[in-house]
């Protein structure tokens, strides 16, 4: 199967593939390693005696990230961070809500982030590039969905980095000069949002 576009194909019987050659595998694998890093550990074991349903109502942090970029990927769910919320609605009763929500779903949506992280880097690992070619990448199963989510949340982690709040912004980008230290990200997240969109089509 030959793939020359850069971008996911869909798959006969469904699907998607890309054609990466090395230097794409190695930015890819080391964004997602560096997600890895950046949302942290999983939780330990549970002990052998440890209370199952303790576990499962186990609260997660109620304040939000001080990082920019993890404050992106897990934000508050009501209000924002204008100080702007629902009309009618108490700012402090919007940031109560908030960190209520975030005790206990923070956890389980970690989880999940890390869940596609690992998947893309397993993906990149399986890869084998033949002579400085390009390997074909096949996402079948669960795979295009935790690659979807993965390729999201590296893209909201770059915009974090370079400060995008609105998609219209990065237009501007284009624009850079190539001696701007934000270039290379900036070309990353650029990337990183055809990747996507081209993987949402074939979805």
């Amino acid at each position: 199967m030959g793939r020359s576009t850069g971008m996911f194909e869909s798959l006969t019987g469904g699907g998607a593939a890309i054609a990466l050659d090395e230097i794409e595998i190695s930015i890819l694998r080391s964004l997602a390693v560096q997600m890895l890093e950046l949302i942290g550990p999983g939780d330990p074991e549970p002990a052998e005696d440890a209370d199952p349903l303790a576990a499962l109502f186990a609260e997660g942090p109620s304040e939000p990230p001080s990082d920019p970029a993890l404050a992106r990927l897990f934000p508050d769910a009501y209000g924002s961070p204008d100080g702007t919320g629902d009309e009618g609605v108490d700012q402090a009763e919007l940031t109560a809500r908030s960190a209520e929500f975030r005790r206990f779903t923070e956890n389980d949506l970690r989880a999940r982030k890390r869940e596609d992280a690992l998947a893309l880097v397993r993906s990149l690992d399986a890869l084998t590039p033949a002579g400085g070619g390009a390997a074909v990448l096949e996402l079948t199963g669960e795979l295009p969905l935790r690659w979807l989510g993965g390729l999201n949340d590296l893209r909201l982690t770059l915009a974090a980095r370079l400060d995008i709040t609105e998609d219209d912004e990065s237009a501007a980008l284009f624009r850079l000069p190539d001696d701007d230290p934000r270039k290379p990200m900036v070309m990353a997240y650029l990337w990183l949002g055809g990747l996507q969109e081209s993987l949402i089509e074939t979805l």
